[in-house]
């Protein structure tokens, strides 16, 4: 048998399992193993997944939203599954994960369970406690600020970070760089954005109008200095904060992204799921996630 042959039989097997993924860079199938194996079980429920993964009509941070791909990578490293979720063995984890947290464990994606997932991930964010309860955090000392050097950043902006949360990014990229080596972009995962004083948002917010809690916060976890945008390149025509669909999905199907999904959580960084390039870091015990 040629080895031409071999890999063909061996990547029909591969779809048969149940991790066949679209072209691209959005997942990666990772062979022929326990984790891939279809299960009966969950045919339906992997066929709504692949029909609301695109179509699902949703408004989970506020702005409406159609279909939760964007959100797909966070929702399969959560539940440490490897294939995509339209296979059944996505909804099976999908379904364990519904039945641990008092929801109907049938594996579909709905909007019920996205609120409950998105009540997970907030729940991650010390900020988002703080302004559950109504308060507005006051920013650190300046002294307890370090500079991002000109060539850690990705463009001449003054950057500023607290301290601890400055050396953890560091061993995070540093561990990201080595892990994605021949990612062939120098800026990758460098700071565009850092600590911001509430004058500056003050100031912006005046100026552009557009601080209603979705495009901009009022109140940014940007003022608490832990907070971080990182580059994670940009969809054609549009900057690396947009926050349209388009760009923020280009974003999401990046290997950088994928990485910092799966790792980032070992270095204290917690993200804001609806804004791909922002991270918030919680502290050295930030454990190991839902």
């Amino acid at each position: 048998m040629s080895r031409r042959l071999v890999l063909l039989l061996f990547l029909a097997a591969l779809a048969v399992a149940g991790c066949a993924t679209r072209p691209g860079p959005d997942w990666v199938a990772r062979g022929f193993d326990d984790a891939c194996r279809p299960d009966a079980r969950f045919a339906p429920a992997a066929d709504a997944n692949r029909a609301s993964l695109d179509g699902l009509s949703f408004a989970p941070f506020g702005a409406q939203e159609t279909g939760w791909r964007i959100y797909a990578p966070k929702v399969a490293a959560d539940l440490g599954v490897p294939c995509g979720p339209w296979t059944q063995r996505f909804a099976a984890r999908l379904a364990r994960w519904q039945r641990r947290h008092g929801l109907p464990a049938h594996g579909a994606m709905t909007p019920e369970t996205f609120d409950r997932l998105k009540a997970v991930w907030q729940a991650a964010r010390p900020f988002v406690a703080v302004r559950a309860a109504g308060v507005c955090p006051d920013p650190p000392p300046e002294a307890a600020l370090d500079q991002i050097s000109p060539g850690e950043r990705l463009d001449e902006r003054e950057i500023r970070v607290a301290r601890p949360a400055l050396a953890a990014y560091r061993r995070m990229r540093a561990a990201a760089l080595a892990d994605l080596a021949g990612a062939g972009d120098p800026d990758l995962l460098k700071p565009f954005s850092g600590y911001r004083s509430p004058a500056f948002d003050d100031e912006r917010c005046a100026r552009e109008g557009n601080c209603q809690g979705i495009v901009r916060a009022l109140c940014s976890a940007h003022r608490t200095g832990i907070a971080l945008d990182l580059y994670l390149g940009a969809a054609p025509g549009f900057t690396a904060d947009a926050s349209v669909s388009a760009n923020r999905l280009f974003q999401t199907e990046t290997p950088a992204y994928r990485w910092l999904v799966l790792n980032a959580r070992r270095f204290g960084f917690v993200p804001y799921v609806f804004e791909p390039w922002h991270w918030e870091w919680i502290g050295a015990s930030g454990g190991r996630g839902p």
